[in-house]
C-alpha cells in the first residue's frame, strides 16, 4: 500500500527506546569505571614522581603533592644506572622482537600458505607451547648457556623471550594467512612466482598490521621481565629496567620511593607513546587476524 506523501513514518516503541538508552547508559557508565581504575594509577604514579621525599613520607601519599621537583628525576639516573638500563631493555626487547617476526612469519607461512603432509600435527605441537611454563626451562637453560658461553649476554635473554612468545604470535600469522585469498597465490604461480618471491612480494607487504600487533603484544612482556633477566644476568652493565629498579632499594629494606616512581615513569613512558601512535594499526591486526573468509 502507498502511503500519502506527507504521512508520518513510523515511530519507533517508547518502551524500547527507554531501554536502549539504559542500555547505553549502563554501557558509558561501565567503560567509565574501566578507564578510571586503569588510568588512575598511571596519573597517582606520574604525580608521585614530581613529590618531594618529605611530602611523600609525611603526608597523605594518595593526595595533591603540595609542590612539585624534578630532583626525583635527576637521582634517578643517578642511584641506579637507569640510562645502561634503557638501553639494555631496548637491545634485548627489539632483538627478542625482530627474531618473533622472522621465525613467526616463515612458520606460519609454511604451515598455513606452503603446507605438508603433517602440517596440522606441528602446528598442534606449536600451540602447546602455549601452556608450557617458563619456569621449566631455567635451570635447563643455565646450564647449557654456562657450557656454550651464553651466559650473561643479551642473547641469553633475547632467545628464551623469542622462544616462548613465538606459539601465540605463529597463530597470530596463521589465521591472518588464512585470511587472505588463496587466488592471490594461485595467480603469483602461475607467473612464475616462487614461495620466496610470494613471501616476499605479497605476504610480508599484507602483513604490516598483523607485524605491529605481534610486537606490540610481545614488546609489553619482554620489555617488563624479570624472570629470564634475573636468572641468566650476573653483572650490573647488563641488566634491563625490572632489574635496574631494585638498586633503588637501599640497606635495611629502605627504599627511594620518589626516585623509583620517577624511574618507572621513564621506563613505562616509551611503551605507552608506542601504544598512542600504533594502536590504530594493532587493532586492524587483531580483526585481519581474528576473520577468515
Amino acid at each position: 500500500m502507498i502511503q500519502p506523501p506527507f504521512s508520518n513514518p513510523p515511530t519507533r516503541p517508547q518502551g524500547k527506546s527507554r531501554k536502549v538508552r539504559v542500555h547505553r547508559s549502563l554501557l558509558t557508565l561501565t567503560i567509565g569505571l574501566i578507564v578510571v581504575v586503569q588510568v588512575y594509577p598511571l596519573l597517582w604514579m606520574f604525580l608521585t614522581s614530581f613529590r618531594t621525599a618529605t611530602d611523600f613520607a609525611g603526608g597523605n601519599a594518595f593526595s595533591w603533592p603540595s609542590e612539585f621537583t624534578l630532583e626525583n628525576y635527576s637521582r634517578a639516573f643517578e642511584t641506579g644506572n637507569l640510562g645502561q638500563n634503557i638501553v639494555n631493555s631496548l637491545i634485548v626487547t627489539l632483538g627478542a622482537s625482530a627474531l618473533i617476526v622472522v621465525v613467526g612469519m616463515m612458520a606460519a607461512f609454511a604451515l598455513e600458505v606452503l603446507g605438508f603432509r603433517l602440517s596440522s600435527l606441528v602446528r598442534a605441537l606449536f600451540m602447546l607451547g602455549i601452556i608450557v611454563p617458563v619456569q621449566i626451562a631455567l635451570v635447563p637453560l643455565f646450564i647449557d648457556y654456562s657450557k656454550v658461553g651464553l651466559l650473561d649476554t643479551h642473547m641469553s635473554m633475547i632467545v628464551p623471550l623469542a622462544a616462548f612468545s613465538l606459539p601465540m604470535s605463529i597463530y597470530l600469522f596463521s589465521s591472518f594467512y588464512g585470511f587472505i585469498p588463496r587466488e592471490t597465490y594461485e595467480a603469483a604461480s602461475l607467473d612464475g612466482a616462487g614461495p620466496y618471491r610470494i613471501f616476499t612480494q605479497i605476504t610480508f607487504p599484507l602483513s604490516l598490521n598483523t607485524i605491529v600487533t605481534v610486537v606490540l603484544v610481545n614488546s609489553i612482556f619482554i620489555w617488563n621481565d624479570f624472570i629470564f633477566a634475573n636468572t641468566f644476568v650476573l653483572s650490573d652493565g647488563l641488566k634491563t629496567i625490572p632489574l635496574g629498579l631494585q638498586n633503588y632499594i637501599g640497606a635495611m629494606g629502605n627504599t627511594d620511593w620518589t626516585a623509583t616512581f620517577a624511574a618507572v615513569c621513564v621506563s613505562v613512558t616509551p611503551l605507552l607513546l608506542v601504544f598512542l601512535v600504533l594502536n590504530k594499526a594493532m587493532i586492524q591486526g587483531l580483526e585481519s587476524g581474528a576473520t577468515k573468509g
